[in-house]
């Protein structure tokens, strides 16, 4: 049975990093998917909207087809559909075959996202001690090898189908193949359904559906204005303007790889106010920074204060609702992508309206207020993550060998 659970872990793992990789590469090629299309500068950001709101609309589906189909079976097809669309944006001609293509993008990856965190969260239970941070690590780690891809697809000047094809050949049979050992665990056995009272389960999971908007705030705010920060506030080169989002990155896995230890060891609780306390700190230092190697700790230690946030509300969801983490997860997900989508227009309008450097300051406020609602992240019945780890379960519930 520890070998179902390790298989799962690691078929899980994978999934989440094909997803940072398939991800890094759309986003990093948007000016040149932008110029192959001829896609205008007031057009562009309507194709930009149009993924987050999407995703939002087939995470709320994923809820309701959770219900009839297991969320392995979700992911497993939903995935390779990110992956053909990927390579469909890189080599149509038209701007009705992109719009199709980020269309199904946009609807597939609410999906995946989605289903991803259900069995992120339900592996978690049956291991009974954190490891949800272990999954997002993954996701970063495909984002880095994903951006250095797209930045060598660039440097060659290589169409975009060239650049994706590669990518998609190898991600989208490995996936397949090792979405057959997913593992679908049982809802975890709760005094008093709270999932079934819809108002209810609302009004709880507000506070971490504020904290998630709040920390995708943060993270697009690094994603989309880190560089032109750099260089048109701090003044720095056009070369060093690109490393910022890179040193982000690479902070955020490092963050991952070691935070599930923090959460064994000093809780869920305490490791959300001390990145809560981190992701400000680098806000204040990048508003306050008075050149670039200044701001670019800044943009480090927003790298290590955020990357916490978003596994933890994930896993918090799962266990303030044990038994409906499904639908709490994929209403919790939706509000990723309210904060992609409030982030860039934010800062942008503050910093055209205002300054840059007091616009920095508005995701640093949104984020402490991730402080007053840190006892949402307390452990719950199954108590792992506050020094107090459950035995493993021998009850992993479905596996996922048969289509």
């Amino acid at each position: 049975m520890t070998d179902v659970l390790r298989r799962g872990r690691a078929s899980l793992a994978f999934s989440f990093f094909a997803q940072g990789a398939t991800f890094a590469l759309l986003v990093t090629r948007i000016p040149a998917i932008q110029d192959r299309y001829g896609v205008s500068d007031a057009l562009l950001p309507v194709f930009l909207a149009a993924v987050p709101i999407l995703a939002g609309v087939g995470s709320v589906t994923t809820e309701q087809l959770v219900k009839r189909t297991r969320p392995s079976r979700l992911l497993r097809w939903s995935q390779p559909v990110v992956l053909l669309a990927l390579l469909g944006a890189g080599a149509g001609g038209h701007v009705a075959e992109l719009a199709v293509a980020l269309g199904a993008f946009g609807l597939a990856v609410g999906a995946l996202d989605a289903s991803m965190n259900m069995l992120g969260v339900s592996l978690q239970r049956s291991y009974g001690r954190s490891i949800m941070l272990s999954f997002h690590a993954a996701y970063s780690l495909g984002g880095i090898l994903g951006a250095s891809l797209a930045w060598a697809g660039a440097h060659w000047h290589l169409a975009l189908w060239v650049s994706y094809l590669p990518v998609v050949a190898v991600l989208l049979p490995a996936t397949l193949v090792g979405s057959r050992w997913y593992v679908d665990g049982d809802p975890a056995p709760a005094g008093e359904d709270q999932g079934q009272a819809g108002g209810l389960v609302f009004k709880l999971l507000l506070p971490l559906c504020l904290v998630m908007t709040f920390a995708y705030i943060g993270d697009s705010t690094v994603s989309n204005w880190s560089a032109k920060y750099l260089k048109d506030v701090l003044g720095s080169s056009e070369q060093l303007a690109t490393v910022p989002y890179n040193v982000y990155m690479a902070t955020t896995l490092l963050g991952r790889a070691i935070g599930d230890l923090g959460v064994r060891r000093f809780g869920a609780v305490a490791v959300v106010r001390l990145g809560t306390l981190v992701a400000a700190g680098g806000f204040a230092v990048v508003a306050s920074a008075p050149g670039a190697w200044v701001g670019m700790l800044g943009f480090t230690l927003l790298g290590l204060g955020l990357c916490v946030l978003v596994p933890q509300t994930f896993a918090a969801a799962g266990r303030l609702f044990p038994g409906a983490s499904d639908a709490a997860i994929a209403r919790l997900n939706i509000f990723n992508y309210v904060g992609f989508l409030i982030g860039s227009p934010l800062v942008g309008a503050l910093g055209d309206a205002w300054s840059y450097r007091g616009a920095m300051l508005v995701p640093m406020v949104l984020v402490l207020v991730t402080l007053v609602y840190a006892r949402s992240f307390a452990a719950q019945p199954d108590r792992y993550g506050g020094g107090h780890e459950r035995p493993r379960t021998a009850d992993v519930g479905r596996g996922s060998n048969g289509l």
